[in-house]
């Protein structure tokens, strides 16, 4: 089946089916007229733009003040994103590119073409470089070298978190997202995304609205394929961005981990609309600084294709071939593999033709909004709610500002998001993240799980998913027993879940932390967990690398 497949978005069937899969070539179509990079080498090979865009548009100014097609919703209604022009020009280059502006808004503002609402993340979010700071300083909050720091900074954890805006960032990001979504949904308008170089936030925002709007971004092979299109491929600068060689910080913006901690938010409120999980988000996080993947490497598609071409690379069997990441048989066997999955991803159920016709493209949930704004619902007390889980105050470390409504958000927002929480979850329809006061969390697995203080042994979610794990075994095995009855032999391998018996003996923070206190190595292979044996010294380490090689 295609749709258990990664798709790459290198040649033009590629970009050819997922426009027939969003139904959006009825509005939209794939340009070759960059084959060779004729027009930038800062666009891919392939892209989308809208029918009515001619070739000479695009050739004018390198692809700069052209809308580029990211996604088509059900109704329509499609996201795009464009790179602006510099800011600091003369008055008539000015004046020459307002002029191009004008006739391309004007040509995909009417009919076919829904209303167009344009959105400037440069001035609507966060500048990088407030988001790198913002991360440097959350990052040494993780950093500890000893028990006695670790528990000094504990005491004033909550104004620590607080004072590096990261986790402000997030809301702000997930508030954006939402924003575009509602947009595109209920008020059924084009959205342009525009940016400088429409290869950071637009990244961020574009992949964020797909992954809430679109239950098959949900899935592995999915979201795996929205970050070839969106990131790999749409040009985001990886090479720059997590400074790979080293060789300057100005560029330097943990823009790819904004996102990845936006996306587990979403996993963390809502587990069975995901088809992967926060392990699996945790192991891509780290993917990320292994050098011998090309997938997270590069600055552009012509950076990767003329480096793969060079003689320096040429070997006897041939050109050199780099390794993508979404191949995880390089990393993990098998066993470590089922990790990845999550066995309690609710499946979207397969209809038959005569269910396809009415069911289409409905949601379970109603989107119509009441004339009058309803009673928002109460908000459970921040203190009332950590105190029923103490857990999260110790690995979840939840903050977040508390939001006046009517100062924060607008009304339209504001009755969009409660009227959409006031309703039953459809994990295959529309998902909102919760982003009021304390909702916004610590992704604890990816950064607390070098630290033995902050593992609860015996606690978490963990203890609860070994136990369900091991009842879906114990089902697995015994219908495997029916059916062997029925006939001589299972055919096929059997898909299994990790075996995790013993759920007292797992650490809160597995399987990236130990087993048990005195144990054996992880379930997943990291050089680590020698480090960890000493429990005196805590791990002295860059957050952001690890090694995944087994010993």
């Amino acid at each position: 089946d295609g749709r258990n497949q990664t798709v790459m978005f290198d040649t033009l069937e590629d970009w050819r089916g997922e426009l027939e899969r969003t139904k959006g070539n009825v509005k939209y179509k794939v340009v070759t007229t960059n084959e060779g990079y004729v027009v930038s080498d800062k666009l891919p090979l392939y892209f989308v733009v809208p029918i009515c865009v001619s070739e000479e548009s695009i050739l004018k100014y390198e692809g700069r003040g052209i809308p580029i097609w990211c996604w088509s919703c059900h109704n329509g209604a499609a996201l795009l994103k464009m790179s602006a022009f510099p800011k600091e020009q003369d008055d008539i280059a000015s004046q020459t590119q307002k002029a191009f502006l004008d006739g391309i808004y004007k040509t995909i503002s009417k009919p076919p073409y829904e209303l167009l609402k344009m959105d400037d993340l440069s001035s609507s979010l966060p500048s990088l470089q407030d988001i790198q700071t913002a991360y440097t300083k959350f990052k040494q909050l993780f950093l500890i070298d000893n028990s006695t720091d670790f528990w000094a900074t504990d005491v004033k954890w909550f104004s620590l978190l607080e004072s590096t805006n990261w986790l402000e960032i997030i809301r702000r990001v997930l508030k954006k997202a939402i924003e575009v979504a509602e947009c595109l949904e209920r008020q059924q308008t084009n959205v342009l995304l525009i940016e400088e170089s429409a290869t950071d936030l637009c990244c961020v925002i574009s992949s964020l609205v797909q992954v809430m709007m679109d239950s098959y971004s949900r899935t592995k092979s999915g979201f795996q394929s929205l970050i070839q299109k969106e990131w790999v491929i749409g040009g985001h600068g990886f090479l720059d961005r997590c400074n790979h060689l080293h060789k300057s910080d100005k560029e330097e913006a943990p823009v790819f981990l904004l996102l990845l901690n936006c996306v587990w938010q979403l996993v963390q409120q809502y587990p069975p609309a995901f088809e992967f999980t926060e392990t699996y988000l945790t192991v891509l996080s780290d993917s990320l600084y292994v050098p011998i993947f090309s997938t997270f490497f590069f600055n552009s598609q012509h950076q990767k294709d003329t480096s793969m071409s060079g003689e320096s690379l040429k070997t006897q069997s041939g050109p050199f071939r780099f390794l993508t990441v979404w191949d995880w048989s390089v990393q993990f066997d098998p066993k470590a593999q089922a990790f990845l999955n999550n066995p309690f991803y609710a499946e979207k159920p397969k209809l038959d033709k005569s269910q396809r016709k009415t069911a289409r493209f409905k949601h379970q949930r109603q989107l119509s909004l009441p004339l009058t704004q309803g009673k928002t619902s109460m908000k459970r007390g921040f203190f009332r709610e950590e105190t029923d889980h103490l857990i999260k105050n110790i690995l979840g470390k939840t903050i977040g500002k508390f939001i006046n409504s009517s100062d924060e958000l607008p009304n339209s927002f504001r009755e969009f998001y409660d009227s959409w929480h006031s309703k039953p979850v459809d994990y295959h329809g529309l998902l909102l993240p919760r982003i009021d006061g304390p909702e916004i969390k610590v992704w604890a697995q990816r950064y607390l799980r070098w630290i033995p203080e902050a593992q609860l042994h015996g606690g978490g979610t963990i203890a609860t998913t070994a136990k369900i794990l091991d009842l879906m075994e114990e089902v697995r095995s015994l219908q495997e027993k029916m059916d062997e009855e029925r006939s001589q032999a299972v055919s096929g391998d059997v898909h299994s879940v990790p075996m995790l018996r013993n759920s007292s003996r797992l650490s809160s923070l597995f399987p990236f932390a130990l087993l048990q206190r005195q144990s054996v190595k992880p379930a997943l292979p990291t050089s680590t967990w020698k480090d960890l044996e000493d429990e005196d010294d805590l791990v002295k380490r860059d957050d952001e690398f690890v090694d995944l090689s087994s010993d």
